[in-house]
């Protein structure tokens, strides 16, 4: 074989490793409904919980944090995710959580905030100065 054809071969392995490596990371959208039925990584989007405990405790266990939310269906669950505390969290409009189901837990191993947009429409009072 001429080099050229070992190169193209061993690229072609590479990139089919990137592939497959990559693919390892999607997951789909789902509700816990699905995610017990499921053996595979989903994401659910929902609301924080605000009337339920929130339990992180930084000088005890910095990698460990308990919270609940509500899937688009209304089923609450409790999420535990071994991180930190993400700043702002009581503020987001919308978690994204990306884990799996067990024992009637959602463990999760990343999580997505949708904070509200600085941006929004606020009102702005501007005071002409007559000159």
């Amino acid at each position: 074989m001429k080099k050229i054809h070992i190169i193209a071969i061993v690229m072609i392995a590479i990139a089919a490793f990137i592939l497959l490596t990559a693919s390892k990371d999607v997951s789909t959208y789902a509700t816990f409904e699905q995610a017990e039925t499921s053996q595979a990584r989903v994401k659910i989007a929902g609301q924080l919980v605000k009337n339920k405990e929130i339990i992180y405790n930084p000088s005890k266990d910095p990698n460990y944090f308990s919270f609940y939310i509500s899937d688009d269906d209304g089923v609450e669950k409790q999420v535990i995710l071994n991180q930190a505390k993400p700043q702002d969290f009581e503020m987001s409009e919308s978690i994204v959580i990306t884990g799996e189901m067990n024992d009637d837990i959602f463990y999760a191993d990343s999580i997505l905030l949708k904070c509200p947009s600085k941006y929004k429409t606020e009102e702005i009072s501007i005071r002409e100065v007559n000159g």
